[in-house]
């Protein structure tokens, strides 16, 4: 595998997880959209939400999208829930959709053992109703940029991860045919 592989879903998904277990699996190197976006910025995601707004963050994740496509190469990026709408996506690499259902993702960040910390440092999971509504919105959107779907859903890091190394694997045989 030479290109990116660049992870997106919603919110809670297990798309840094799903990094970590396939920079294992792979010695690729994972790279956190969010921490970059934290190191540009000096400042917290949430602290930029709170202070700046949505439209700063997601100005940004531009800027991080851009850095992305001219600096890294053979990595898997993990990305935040509306990543996948900057404008340079698919110069960055392969796209893969995590998916689970709405409330599979919520019992998944509610019965983590850091379940408060991980609810407190997603701004835009505060409010129930509008996520859902968030959610109901972008998973369309997510199947329309992305390569390929992987369901998650009651699966491992370590399951999901395999799985993207055999599609991969198998899209670069197709391309020596």
């Amino acid at each position: 595998m030479r290109e990116n592989i660049v992870l997106i879903g919603f919110m809670g998904v297990g798309k840094g997880r799903t990094a970590r277990a396939l920079a294992s699996q792979t010695g690729m190197f994972a790279v956190d959209c969010d921490d970059l976006i934290e190191s540009f910025a000096n400042e917290k995601i949430k602290t930029i939400f709170a202070e700046q707004g949505e439209q700063c963050f997601r100005k940004l994740e531009q800027k991080a999208a851009k850095w992305l496509e001219k600096s890294v190469r053979t990595s898997i990026i993990s990305t935040g829930g509306g990543f996948f709408k900057v404008k340079n996506l698919r110069k960055i690499g392969k796209i893969v959709y995590l998916h689970a259902e709405f409330e599979d993702i919520l019992e998944r960040i509610r019965t983590d053992v850091n379940a408060a910390k991980k609810l407190r440092k997603r701004p835009l999971l505060q409010d129930m109703n509008k996520a859902r509504m968030l959610y109901d919105e972008r998973v369309p959107l997510y199947r329309r940029v992305a390569d390929v779907e992987i369901s998650v859903t009651d699966r491992s890091a370590e399951q999901i991860a395999s799985e993207i190394v055999s599609y991969c694997v198998s899209e670069k045989r197709k391309k020596r045919k």
